[in-house]
């Protein structure tokens, strides 16, 4: 074969003779070429398809079978990380429940050693001869999808149990259980009577302990002080609200210890027994009123033997 190079500058032309040899040798760096350029773009592709943000490129350089694969490598990816962070938000309510059992055990008495909330329960059995099957990845999320249900309502269940138990705690303390004196017994009881000042047939709302003057009174209750002034007929006299309007009345002290607004506790000392008021002698008028209305104390008290 021959080639022939005709040139303007040049009135002379060159000529290239081609024997079947060095048409060969064209023919196989040429096709070397193709095979290394092939190959780079294969190493390419394998190495920074990830990165390739260019859709031409993208297309060219990735195959369809590896873009498959790698969509569903980070569809995987994706729901493994929806799936860590709910497995972190259920050990959160684990750690939430450990605490609230081990104050229900306590509450309710019973030890939490014996229950082992910080402890694995122990399980075990025999071997079986039946076939094992693998779990797959949608009966996984599945099963954890259920174990947050539940996990879920026996946190609400608890919850409002510890809420009845406190409920009931509280509602020890806030009755007026306490006696407001030391003494042994009533010198007047709660209902009708014969008025010590009138001589009539009349309606007693509270019961009188006897004591010295300057015996201590204690808030037969928890609650706030309403009242902390002189009354025209009670004489020196205290009001404690311990909600759920129930209210107990300490009247014909000879000196009060707590003033208007004060917060005081169950045995806490709020005045000293006197003889203030419409009294015939040194003693302690207690009342419990419900929404204004006279109650029996001895219903609520413990009553002196």
């Amino acid at each position: 074969m021959n080639i022939i190079f005709i040139s303007n500058k040049s009135e002379r032309a060159r000529k290239i003779t081609l024997t079947g040899k060095y048409i060969t040798v064209l023919i196989s760096v040429f096709l070397l070429i193709i095979v290394t350029l092939a190959l780079s773009l294969n190493f390419v592709s394998l190495r920074y398809a990830d990165r390739i943000d260019t859709p031409v490129l993208r297309a060219v350089l990735v195959s369809p079978q590896e873009e498959r694969h790698q969509k569903i490598q980070t569809h995987l990816q994706d729901n493994l990380n929806i799936m860590a962070s709910r497995l972190g938000q259920m050990q959160a309510q684990l750690l939430r429940l450990d605490a609230l059992g081990e104050r229900l055990a306590e509450s309710s008495g019973i030890k939490s050693r014996d229950l082992l909330f910080n402890g694995v329960p122990g399980q075990g059995g025999a071997r079986t001869d039946l076939a094992s099957e693998e779990l797959t990845f949608g009966e996984f999320n599945h099963k954890l999808q259920e174990l947050s249900s539940m996990l879920d309502e026996r946190s609400d269940k608890l919850g409002a149990l510890d809420s009845l138990l406190r409920h009931d705690r509280l509602t020890k303390y806030v009755l007026p259980s306490e006696m407001p004196v030391e003494t042994d017994w009533y010198s007047s009881g709660y209902g009708y009577r014969i008025d010590p000042f009138t001589g009539k047939r009349a309606f007693h709302e509270g019961v009188d302990f006897s004591a010295e003057v300057g015996t201590p009174i204690k808030a037969a209750a928890g609650g706030i002080v309403v009242y902390s002034d002189r009354h025209p007929e009670y004489g020196n006299m205290v009001e404690i609200d311990h909600g759920g309007d129930l209210v107990s009345r300490y009247a014909h002290a000879s000196k009060r210890l707590v003033e208007l607004g004060q917060v005081v506790l169950q045995g806490q000392k709020i005045a000293e027994v006197g003889n203030t008021g419409r009294s015939t002698g040194s003693h302690l008028h207690f009342e419990i009123r419900h929404k204004d209305k006279p109650l029996n104390p001895s219903r609520f008290l413990k009553r002196p033997s």
